[in-house]
């Protein structure tokens, strides 16, 4: 079983920066897609941003330019920095783990979920 659990997150002022941090307890991270996703209330879950196994990003585009997303293969760790925080990045946090084996067959697995509020 695949445990990730996330640190970092509170309460920032608009325009402050959050660097949020994935570990996961499992070494089937090093052949997996990381990714942050965020839920804000009374909306649905959405992509942030991935890194696959290679160290390829993607953003939503809402966070380009200001995300950064990285991954130490070493320590089983994925982080999401994020710089000129809006209001509307506020929402919950969750690390994705996502794992695509043979015949296409694929897991997925989900942290906990940290709150990020940006707010002054």
């Amino acid at each position: 079983q695949v445990q990730l659990v996330e640190s970092g997150g509170g309460l920032v002022q608009p325009g402050g920066s959050v660097r949020l941090s994935c570990a996961a307890s499992h070494n089937l991270f090093k052949v997996s897609t990381m990714g942050w996703y965020r839920q804000a209330p009374r909306k649905q879950r959405e992509m942030v941003a991935t890194i696959t196994s290679a160290g390829t990003p993607t953003f939503a585009d809402s966070v380009k330019g200001r995300f950064t997303i990285s991954r130490d293969n070493a320590n089983n760790t994925v982080a999401l920095q994020m710089n000129s925080l809006k209001p509307e990045d506020t929402a919950v946090y969750y690390c994705n783990l996502h794992y695509v084996g043979s015949y296409n067959s694929y897991r997925d697995y989900w942290g906990q979920g940290t709150q990020v509020t940006v707010s002054s």
